[in-house]
């Protein structure tokens, strides 16, 4: 331990006078209205005509019909895409979606990539090289001054670890500012089910109308925002036409390669936005819509609920529940405000029910310890605990849950048969305080009846989820098949390591 705290002080020392540079005048840039004539324009233009001053919406579950959703919507554009995300890593689905950008920037759409810095720094060089196209704009949310080496890093958060601490956890993909998707899907193969490893169950929001200019505004905010700063000022000497052109040949081969996988002639082969233009893939449209964004300045504030938006948001709805509430999320650690309020609404309703991951499924141990924390309060009340397995066998399309090794990642939540959330925002103490967020809240009977019969598959199969319950005071799992009266499936050391974040004065970091 001392050798650990020697080695990081010295990075400290070595790297903690790095300074951002100054940010200076940056050109502010603001989302392309409609020109009539683009193919998105013609295509949804009468769509949105039709149900005027409605919001379209799809429930997207499936992976790659996600993933066929971004690749096809890119093709389509003639005037911008705007991505908007938490992690975008350089791998199968990655790649194959920043060649899709590169494409349509060489067509002369404009393109804005507006990443956290926390992931984007890993790939600095590719972005940089990226921003060096004349269509394509990189921008970091709350960088790092270095940009790259771990000791570097280590040393930033050392010296600003007050800072670096608060990231953006929002996620959009926009075309033509005419669809967009939302939700809580990062960019990489884990997200779209295409890892050879475990893979993350998500839900978004695929969307078309007035919710796509919301989106688009809150883009906006967060591009012109000064945490927002051009990869260019960072890493001016990488922003070069011999970096690009070295890019444009790794994401030409990645493309190429990509049909020739099960998983590429699959998505290659669903051409989702052609099908909702020709009617077989259907929006459900309703008057009763709201895209939430937290404030970008929430980063520079004293950390406190009351700066969530998406929080006060969920809070509302939920408090209009009159039937019963479904909540699915990921890292889902209640607090004892929040444990309170789900037991007030459990002795008004008919039911609450909360589907998370189990420790065996959790990829983030100790949030597994900050929700053991208040399991049994909210067992004693009435309120109804799920937690997915880590290994499933079931691969249905409309499955919410991937089929391989499983974790869940999926943020969203139903309010009795007609009110839907879907959004970024866990329920924890990080999205609350720490993090910006966002959410689309949704009025339709037939967009949460799907959402619920997927809740209710999931719940009730004996392959996806525990049951957990209270026997005699003691906690108990069960899948209709076994019981368990320890964590299932979870190693001795994944048990000892949530049972000591369960103890430690941790909570405000989850």
């Amino acid at each position: 331990m001392l050798r650990t705290l020697f080695l990081l002080a010295s990075a400290s020392l070595l790297f903690g006078c790095t300074a951002l540079p100054d940010r200076g005048e940056v050109a502010e840039h603001l989302a392309l209205t409609s020109a009539e004539t683009d193919r998105l324009d013609t295509l949804l233009g009468p769509l949105e005509d039709r149900h005027a001053g409605n919001s379209g919406f799809r429930l997207v579950v499936h992976g790659p019909e996600a993933l066929a959703i971004r690749v096809h919507s890119a093709a389509l554009a003639d005037r911008s895409i705007d991505v908007q995300t938490y992690i975008w890593h350089a791998d199968l689905t990655g790649l194959y979606l920043a060649n899709e950008l590169l494409l349509a920037a060489d067509r002369g759409v404009r393109v804005r990539l507006l990443l956290d810095d926390l992931d984007a720094r890993n790939n600095n060089y590719g972005l940089a090289a990226l921003d060096a196209h004349p269509n394509i704009h990189v921008r970091l949310f709350n960088p790092v001054a270095s940009r790259d080496g771990s000791w570097s890093l280590a040393g930033a958060f050392l010296r600003d670890g007050r800072r670096l601490n608060r990231r953006m956890h929002n996620k959009v993909w926009i075309v033509d500012n005419r669809i967009a998707l939302g939700g809580g899907r990062n960019l990489g193969n884990e997200y779209f089910g295409a890892s050879d490893g475990a893979n993350f169950a998500d839900l978004e929001l695929a969307m078309a109308g007035p919710i796509v200019r919301q989106a688009s505004q809150s883009f906006d905010q967060f591009w012109n925002d000064e945490a927002s700063y051009p990869i260019a000022l960072l890493s001016p000497d990488a922003v070069t036409a011999q970096a690009l052109q070295a890019i444009r040949e790794t994401l030409a081969q990645a493309a190429r390669s990509a049909p020739d996988t099960d998983y590429g002639a699959l998505v290659t082969s669903d051409n989702a936005v052609a099908r909702l233009l020709s009617g077989d893939w259907a929006l459900d449209w309703t008057g009763e819509y709201r895209f939430v964004s937290d404030e970008p300045s929430k980063v520079r504030q004293k950390p406190s609920p009351g700066l969530s938006r998406v929080l006060a948001g969920l809070l509302a709805v939920l408090d209009s529940a009159e039937k019963s509430i479904r909540i699915v999320s990921p890292y889902f650690v209640p607090g004892q405000e929040g444990s309170e309020r789900l037991v007030a609404h459990a002795q008004r309703l008919e039911g609450v029910s909360v589907l998370t991951n189990s420790l065996a499924a959790n990829d983030v141990v100790a949030v597994h310890g900050g929700y053991a924390r208040y399991r049994k309060r909210l067992l004693e009340e009435d309120v109804r605990l799920w937690e997915l397995k880590p290994t499933i066998s079931d691969n249905t399309e409309r499955h919410i849950i991937p089929s391989s090794g499983a974790s869940l990642h999926a943020k969203a939540a139903s309010i009795d048969d007609s009110g839907l959330f879907v959004g970024s925002y866990n329920l924890d103490p990080r999205s609350t305080s720490l993090n910006t967020e966002q959410g689309i809240f949704v009025r339709n009977t037939d967009l949460a009846g799907s959402f619920n019969e997927l809740f209710d598959e999931v719940v009730s199969s004996s392959q996806q989820a525990w049951e957990v319950s209270l026997e005699s005071g003691r906690l108990q799992w069960d899948d209709g098949e076994a019981t368990w009266d320890k964590e299932p499936d979870a190693t001795l050391s994944r048990r000892f390591m949530a049972g000591l974040m369960r103890i430690l004065p941790i909570e405000s970091q989850l």
